[in-house]
């Protein structure tokens, strides 16, 4: 068992634990003042939840032995980690540092969904739908791409995987598929169920404080790294290449959503870098072990005008994704998992030949078919998934609510105390809540 590539591992799982509470920093700056506390929580309720499931049945589901054809992992092989904790001298890892570092993807992928239903969604129903949707969609779909058919030295079988990984061999690095089409087709599905927010489209829906969402975006693109070069599964070349064109990657995305920004709107905005960061870093997830650097910076490239311009698509066909995941998750993920077909180069640790490096459209629709397979599915799942529990339960808020501010009527706070910035040291009067709450105190002073 190789120690240094254990640290990597953790360290990497870390990294990836970072980016959510990283996301939530980037959502929670992009909504108005009185949703932030919501939107953060969404993340937190991912962060707390997806971990319990994992261990109960979402690891086995994902990495235990297939029982459906390609499709399942038997869930009940490793029930509560079973038969995890022992030491086997034989492993390259030991078999708790995968499951940490997969447990975070878990965490993030559907964390990564609540942007599109920003200050509209009950947080109960929120933490249902987060539940049922990581069972019934992520686990398997993980299970999908990334668990690899296990063979002895003697040539025998000794784990079966998923069909995306091992049957139609489509590359996906880091998740891609399962990752980034999966979440923004989830997001496109339940933000028709929600429906769009009252004065979408007329009214002005800024953000309310882009210093938070620069920060999240830094932490985002620093965890990152442990997002893709930890999926090497050690600290070896492969990691150091996926490292630069990780880097490289979302550098040149950046780069083109501010241009892009320049030329149409005659100015480049700190949202538009943040935003380019995040499609840069979707982008090459699928690809960053197939293509060169040089095509990293296409890929990037690109991947930052696809996005910039697919953000605007909300508007034009009506759909309410609240914070662009569609727009940058489902687009660059896309843009990126197919790029493959085009762009990989086989000196590349993956070593897979493309289009225009030489080889055929072999490559090019083993991608197209295992992009469209995950985002017809996860749409399709979610859109149950979110109808039934708005027929029942009722996932949205109350129109009154809504203008109120989902963080008081939800939660009883509000994430900046403004009755504080009063003139001359007084404060502004108190609110209905606030009132009540101080006469309490005066009371059990009294």
């Amino acid at each position: 068992m190789d120690t240094g590539n254990t640290a990597w591992i953790l360290t990497s799982a870390s990294l990836v634990l970072l980016m959510t509470p990283g996301l939530a920093l980037f959502y929670g700056g992009m909504v108005r003042a009185k949703s932030v506390l919501n939107m953060m929580m969404m993340s937190f309720g991912a962060l707390a939840l997806i971990p319990v499931l994992w261990v109960l049945y979402g690891y086995s589901i994902a990495f235990g032995d297939d029982v459906g054809g390609g499709l399942l992992g038997d869930p009940t092989e490793f029930f509560g980690l079973k038969g995890l904790m022992t030491d086997d001298p034989e492993a390259a890892l030991p078999a708790m540092a995968f499951v940490g570092f997969q447990a975070v993807f878990a965490i993030i992928t559907v964390a990564l969904i609540s942007g599109a239903i920003a200050d509209r969604a009950k947080f109960g129903s929120w933490m249902v739908f987060a539940g049922l949707w990581a069972t019934i969609v992520y686990f398997p779909i993980a299970h999908w791409v990334f668990d690899f058919t296990l063979t002895g030295e003697d040539g025998v079988v000794t784990h079966t995987g998923g069909w995306i990984a091992n049957n139609l061999k489509a590359i996906d690095f880091a998740g891609g598929t399962a990752v980034h089409i999966n979440a923004g087709a989830a997001a496109l599905a339940l933000a028709l169920v929600l429906g769009t927010r009252r004065g979408f489209g007329r009214d002005a829906m800024r953000p309310h404080n882009l210093t938070l969402v620069m920060i999240g975006a830094g932490l985002l693109w620093f965890g990152w790294f442990g997002f893709n070069a930890g999926s090497a599964l050690a600290a070896n070349n492969t990691a150091s290449v996926v490292w630069v064109n990780t880097l490289v990657a979302t550098a040149a995305a950046t780069l083109g959503w501010l241009l892009l920004e320049k030329l149409r709107d005659g100015h480049s905005t700190s949202l538009g870098a943040a935003s380019g960061v995040v499609a840069g870093l979707v982008a090459i997830t699928p690809s960053c072990s197939a293509v060169s650097p040089i095509g990293a910076i296409i890929i990037g490239l690109l991947a930052g005008v696809l996005c910039a311009l697919a953000v605007g698509l909300k508007y034009k066909l009506g759909y309410d994704d609240s914070l662009d995941v569609v727009g940058v998750h489902l687009v660059g993920g896309l843009w990126g998992t197919i790029a493959i077909g085009f762009l990989a180069d086989p000196d590349a640790p993956a070593g897979v030949e493309s289009l225009f490096f030489g080889g055929s459209v072999d490559q090019l629709w083993r991608q197209v078919v295992g992009a469209l397979a995950v985002l017809v599915v996860s749409f399709v799942a979610t859109y149950i998934i979110g109808t039934i529990i708005q027929k029942t339960m009722g996932f949205r808020i109350a129109e009154e609510d809504e203008v109120t501010g989902i963080d008081q009527v939800v939660h009883a706070e509000s994430g900046y105390d403004f009755a504080s910035l009063g003139s001359s040291g007084a404060t502004a009067p108190l609110g209905g809540q606030a009132r009540a709450e101080a006469r309490n105190i005066e009371g059990s002073r009294a």
